[in-house]
């Protein structure tokens, strides 16, 4: 449990990093472009202390669809980005795929 916080946790500062992005404008913005550089520093560190306990498939699988959706989500209510009900659909499709993933594995551990 405590990896799946560590994963969590690389998660959230990978969200953020990726909303540094935007704010440093093409690395024309010191501030944000040093806080993204250091937000995807400690997110990567964390992510790869995470894989000693969670399976990689797993593991990258929550990473980028928990970090797409809520870089997505982030967009939205932060920089006014639109997203259609498509765009929210993918979201969806993502978030359940998280899940899926994570059931496979708890029944994959179950059975051993």
């Amino acid at each position: 449990m405590k990896y799946y916080l560590i994963l969590f946790t690389s998660i959230l500062f990978e969200i953020f990093a990726t909303s540094m992005l935007k704010l440093s404008d093409g690395f024309t913005n010191l501030i944000p472009s040093i806080a993204l550089v250091i937000g995807f520093g400690i997110s990567f560190t964390l992510l790869i202390i995470s894989l000693k306990f969670i399976p990689l498939s797993v593991a990258y699988s929550i990473w980028a669809g928990l970090g797409t959706a809520g870089t997505a989500l982030v967009g939205m209510f932060l920089f006014n980005e639109i997203l259609s009900g498509l765009n929210v659909f993918g979201l969806m499709i993502i978030i359940v795929g998280v899940v899926i993933m994570n059931l496979e594995k708890k029944s994959d551990n179950l059975s051993s």
